[in-house]
C-alpha cells in the first residue's frame, strides 16, 4: 500500500478527516475528534500506528515481525505496523477494527450520527 493508498483508505471511513496536531509531516486520522490512525507519510519504511484490542495486539506482534508496540502510545491499546511487512488485506482489516474500536467508544448519540450518513 503506497502513502496516499493509505490516506485514501482512511479517508473512505464515515466521518473520518485528517489532522495536523503534531506538525505538518504527521497525518493524524480521526472520527468525531478520536484518533484511529497516525501516520508519517513520507516516512521509509512507511509505519501507520493503529488502535488494536489488547488481546488481538499480543496475538498479532508474536504473528508478524512488522507489527510492535505502538510507538509513542499506549502499547496495550495501540500498534505500529510496518506497512510492507503485512498483507494489504491484513491492513486494510487493522485499519477498520481501529475505526470501529474508536467509533464503539464514542456516546451513543454521537455513533447514531455516524449511522445516519
Amino acid at each position: 500500500m503506497t502513502p496516499q493508498e493509505l490516506k485514501t483508505f482512511c479517508l473512505e471511513f464515515n466521518a473520518s478527516v485528517e489532522e495536523f496536531p503534531f506538525g505538518p509531516e504527521t497525518s493524524v486520522f480521526k472520527v468525531l475528534g478520536k484518533m484511529f490512525a497516525l501516520s508519517t507519510l513520507d516516512a521509509r519504511p512507511l509505519t501507520v500506528n493503529l488502535k488494536c484490542d489488547p488481546d488481538d495486539a499480543v496475538r498479532l506482534r508474536e504473528e508478524y515481525e512488522a507489527i510492535a508496540p505502538g510507538w509513542h502510545m499506549n502499547k496495550r491499546h495501540w500498534n505500529t505496523v510496518t506497512v510492507s511487512g503485512v498483507p494489504r488485506r491484513l491492513l486494510r482489516e487493522l485499519i477498520e477494527d481501529s475505526y470501529d474500536l474508536v467509533v464503539a467508544g464514542l456516546p451513543r448519540a454521537e455513533r447514531l450520527r455516524l449511522d445516519r450518513a
